[in-house]
């Protein structure tokens, strides 16, 4: 697990200019430097516990993760992260209607797959080139904004946002869709509209880059624990009834983590 010294090193205290902070914020602020907020880390290394242990509930029982985050500065890390633990993602921009009309999604992304069935077989030379151009130019258009969520034929279980300010259309249907968030948040966002909140630095590299580790290390250890149960299965050993799905709102986790949570605030002070 992420100690309080990699989340020094990475800038993670950090919040934003005292002027610039969200009242609602103060419980995980520590104090300010040079009209700067610093975040408590001992809040933050709480949230990311939290956040690992619904996380691996969430995918050992089967659900899938989306990962929201359009920043310029961390959007390539969402994707790689993604792609690492095999999950969904949006990184270019949030399209209205994801969660909330997946089905008119799910027909953008079957045109999608009609332009590269078109230029696979050949087919698209029977067009003019007037009409080639334009389909290429739509195709382009519909990878950049759909490839990260072309395999997502259902609602994910939980959502994974880097800075729910931004990203507030996300958070808005996610709530809408009853669908929980986990969200690296900074000292100008309001973390009641959140359901697992990590206070953090969301604007530098280092500091998401190290979170998002550690939480699709979560993921990964959830796919792992649910590859063994359906191998057991598979093979005919019983391996009891079937864990319940975690709920939509994951208080039950920020509970069963407090025991762990207070040892590694001990530790770390």
């Amino acid at each position: 697990m992420v100690t309080l010294e990699e989340l020094i090193q990475a800038g993670v205290h950090f919040g934003h200019r005292c002027s610039r902070w969200n009242p609602k914020m103060a419980p995980y602020i520590y104090g300010k430097r040079n009209s700067i907020h610093i975040i408590d880390l001992k809040e933050t290394l709480k949230g990311i516990l939290r956040s690992c242990y619904f996380l691996e509930r969430v995918v050992a029982s089967g659900g899938e993760i989306l990962f929201v985050g359009t920043k310029p500065q961390v959007k390539e890390l969402i994707k790689s992260e993604a792609q690492r633990c095999g999950m969904h993602y949006v990184s270019e921009r949030w399209l209205g209607g994801t969660l909330t009309n997946h089905q008119t999604i799910r027909k953008r992304l079957a045109r999608l797959e009609e332009l590269e069935r078109l230029e696979r077989s050949g087919d698209q030379q029977h067009y003019s080139k007037k009409a080639i151009s334009a389909m290429n130019r739509e195709k382009k258009k519909l990878l950049r904004n759909l490839d990260g969520i072309r395999r997502m034929h259902k609602l994910p279980q939980a959502m994974l946002i880097v800075d729910p300010r931004r990203e507030e259309s996300a958070l808005n249907e996610a709530a809408k869709m009853g669908i929980p968030t986990v969200c690296i948040i900074d000292t100008d966002a309001d973390p009641t509209r959140v359901d697992i909140p990590i206070p953090a630095n969301d604007d530098a590299y280092r500091s998401v880059q190290v979170i998002l580790s550690k939480l699709v290390d979560a993921i990964i250890r959830g796919k792992t624990k649910r590859n063994v149960q359906s191998g057991l299965a598979k093979e005919g050993v019983g391996v009891g009834a079937p864990s319940a799905a975690p709920q939509p709102v994951p208080a039950s986790a920020e509970r069963s983590a407090d025991a762990g949570t207070a040892d590694a605030a001990t530790t770390a002070g």
